[in-house]
């Protein structure tokens, strides 16, 4: 993988620490196009689940972001969960996202 840029490394930076802040499955964090940043971890509450990522959105979303420039995902897993995709798309049909494991390794970037 090519090294990141400086402001997509942040962003797998915050999932990382987001992810072991937590003890969560995942950690995520998204830059919109104001360039604010937003980190989440994984929810698993008996009433209700996200992905890191959409919580990420989600947080996104309710502090008024109006568009997603990157994303990044960290996870042990090795693969972006659909809702994940589904949930930055919703926002960002072209936005990056980038899969990270957690040592910050990059394994892909996923773009439209």
């Amino acid at each position: 993988m090519p090294d990141l840029e400086a402001e997509d490394q942040k962003l797998v930076t915050l999932a990382r620490s987001s992810r072991a802040r937590t003890q969560a499955a995942e950690g995520a964090a998204i830059r919109d196009t104001d360039g604010r940043t937003y980190a989440a971890g994984t929810v698993d509450q008996p009433s209700f689940k996200l992905t890191a990522l959409q919580a990420a959105v989600a947080a996104a979303v309710s502090s008024g972001a109006e568009g997603i420039e990157a994303a990044a995902v960290v996870t042990a897993e090795g693969l972006l969960k659909e809702a994940s995709v589904h949930a930055v798309r919703d926002i960002a049909a072209n936005a990056p996202i980038i899969l990270a494991d957690p040592s910050g390794e990059v394994l892909k970037v996923l773009s439209r």
